[in-house]
This record gives C-alpha cells, structure tokens and sequence, in this order.
C-alpha cells in the first residue's frame, strides 16, 4: 500500500467518509464524494430495484465491497449499488460472483477502470449510469469480457441480470420497465 498520512486515514474514519475508499493492487483510491444528485439518484434506483432483486432471490446493497479472493485487503471495489445471491455474501461483501453491479458516475471517478476487476471477479453485468443525462451503459459478461449491450433503434437496453429494458426518456428520466411495469427515475 502506498504510504498514507495515518492521522488524515484516521479523521476520515471518524468522520464516517471513508466507505466508498477502495484499495487496487495495493494502492488506496479515494474516490469523489458523491454529489446531492448522485445520492438521490442511487436512492432512488436502489428502491425501484429492491423489489425486483428480491423476486429473484438475491440481494441488493449500497457500498458493499467486491473483493479479491486472494487478498481481501489489498485489493478490492466497491460499486454504488450491487446486486448478489445471498449465499455469496461475506463479512464486508462478496468475492463474486455478483449478479450486477452499478457505478453511478461522478466527474473524474474511475469507473471504467474498474471493469478488468469486476470481469476477473465474474460479475455478470456492470451498470454505468450518468445521474445527470440518466443515460446508461450497460455491459454484459461473456466469459471473462464485457460487451457493451447495444440499444435498440428506439433506444431501448436490455439488462439480462434483472431482465430489464432501460431508456432515458423526457425529464430527463431512466425509464426502468420489466415484465408487469415501469418505473421512471
């Protein structure tokens, strides 16, 4: 790990703001923190996801890591909203596979960088979500790749790990719908 002032680690510990640090290969990110709009978005996509998470058994979290089996303390991410089979679930979050996770973007973060981690980790889908434009890359594993998901000519996604259709429409709002509704964030 690289060498970080002690007292600085200590205060952001106590100040409740070190949740989202990640440490990669050793090295500590420390990520933006999030804006207003950043939260309430991945609130909000978090309760319209819940129940549809739960229908398949799984889980859903906010901040929850996914670590390297190898070596939980040097090496791990952690996404703004995951999505796992409970059976999955450690301590302080999963080794993987996940079944989704999400990455509300901020400016300057890294969250594609972090798509070779979650590939190696096995997680089947990657959401990279813009909380102002609400447009929504979505990346779908096929053995160890991400392929971008390619919307249609009405600009409709499919995210297979929810078997969901996503689109930005008039608001701008991500429009998420399933089999019996839809839910406009």
């Amino acid at each position: 790990m690289i060498v970080v002032d002690q007292e600085w680690l200590a205060e952001r510990r106590r100040r409740g703001i070190d949740s989202a640090d990640e440490v990669w290969d050793g090295v500590l990110h420390v990520p933006p923190e999030p804006t207003v709009v950043h939260q309430r978005f991945e609130g909000r996509l978090e309760r319209v996801l819940a129940p549809l998470v739960e229908r398949r058994g799984f889980e859903i979290f906010r901040q929850v890591s996914i670590v390297d089996p190898r070596d939980h303390d040097r090496n791990y991410r952690i996404p703004d909203i995951i999505v796992v089979d409970p059976a999955r679930l450690l301590r302080r979050g999963t080794e993987g596979p996940a079944e989704l996770a999400i990455e509300v973007l901020s400016p300057e973060d890294k969250s594609r960088d972090k798509l070779p981690f979650y590939a190696a980790r096995g997680t089947k889908e990657v959401w990279l979500v813009d909380p102002e434009t609400r447009e929504v890359e979505v990346y779908v594993l096929r053995g160890a790749t991400f392929y971008i998901a390619v919307a249609n000519r009405a600009g409709v996604t499919h995210a297979p790990a929810l078997d969901l259709e996503l689109s930005v429409v008039a608001g701008p709002k991500l429009r998420v719908a399933w089999i019996d509704g839809a839910a406009e964030i």
